[in-house]
């Protein structure tokens, strides 16, 4: 028994069959390729690392404090090679010093993306991370002492 599988689907476009519609004007594709960084804000975030790229130098982090534009994740944080990557853990929280790079858009890029793409986005950013640092977050929990099973500790004779 033969079992063919006939697809109603219409075939699939490949990244070259864009139409003008679609793609963003070569002007607009220049400005973001080569957007001009100001100088950078130094932050200090808490959180842990997703997904590690060794070969890269990258990783994608998720913080517990929000970055100044809202974000809480970082995908593709650029990791100096004088750090060994090797040691880092996935789920371990971490202290982060990160250079945020902020690189402001035209007004007609930014209206392009907001009418035509419906992207709110006046700014690309790129980040480098400075330190990391594993946290030792079992300091920071309170010990306190449960009542023990033996009874109660009240003094009621």
């Amino acid at each position: 028994m033969q079992i063919r599988y006939i697809s109603r689907m219409g075939k699939a476009k490949s990244a070259t069959d864009k139409t003008s519609e679609d793609a963003l004007p070569k002007w607009a594709e220049d400005e973001i390729k080569t957007v001009q960084f100001g100088q950078p804000e130094t932050l200090i975030r808490t959180g842990y690392i997703l997904d590690i790229y060794e070969k890269d130098f990258k990783i994608d982090v998720q913080l517990y404090e929000a970055l100044p534009d809202g974000r809480t994740i970082i995908e593709g944080l650029d990791v100096p090679r004088s750090i060994q990557m090797n040691d880092f853990m996935k789920g371990i929280v971490y202290e982060f010093r990160i250079k945020m790079f902020k690189g402001q858009l035209s007004t007609k890029l930014v209206e392009l993306l907001r009418s035509k793409f419906s992207v709110e986005m006046d700014a690309i950013y790129r980040f480098e991370m400075q330190e990391i640092q594993v946290m030792d977050v079992e300091s920071d929990i309170t010990s306190t002492s449960l009542p023990s099973d033996g009874g109660d500790t009240d003094e009621d004779e």
